[in-house]
């Protein structure tokens, strides 16, 4: 069998050996988280936090929203009543390398004027998670 740890590492063969006992059977994207959380025990390393930014994509008001219409007659349809009108938009999170707030917020906003959101029908707003 190959090991899960490559040769090159120099890790000790003892922790190769818990690596293959626990993950035979187990689905690969299991082995492979379960092996980052392993290794970075292993050389006492923090990872470094990256800096997240959610962007939330909504139609302007005033423009027509047939899908929201859509959820709303469905929802009324299926008995909730209290439910009026529904706008639809989107939730988009981007895990960025900045390590400064303001320059991962100008960086954001630029990105949403050139692509993620179409600003002639769409309003946005960022926000930057540290």
């Amino acid at each position: 069998p190959i090991p899960l740890v490559s040769k090159k590492h120099n890790f000790d063969p003892v922790y190769n050996k818990i690596f293959k006992a626990s993950f035979i059977g187990r689905p690969t994207h299991s082995i492979r988280d379960e092996l980052v959380k392993k290794l970075s025990g292993l050389n006492d390393v923090d990872l470094e936090e990256k800096m997240k930014a959610q962007v939330i994509v909504r139609l302007k008001e005033g423009v027509l929203d047939p899908q929201g219409e859509a959820v709303s007659h469905a929802l009324n349809g299926m008995g909730y009543d209290t439910v009026g009108a529904v706008r639809q938009g989107k939730l988009i999170e981007l895990e960025l390398s900045d390590t400064d707030a303001h320059t991962a917020q100008r960086k954001v906003k630029e990105m949403c004027e050139k692509l993620l959101a179409n600003t002639v029908i769409e309003s946005y707003t960022v926000e930057i998670l540290t």
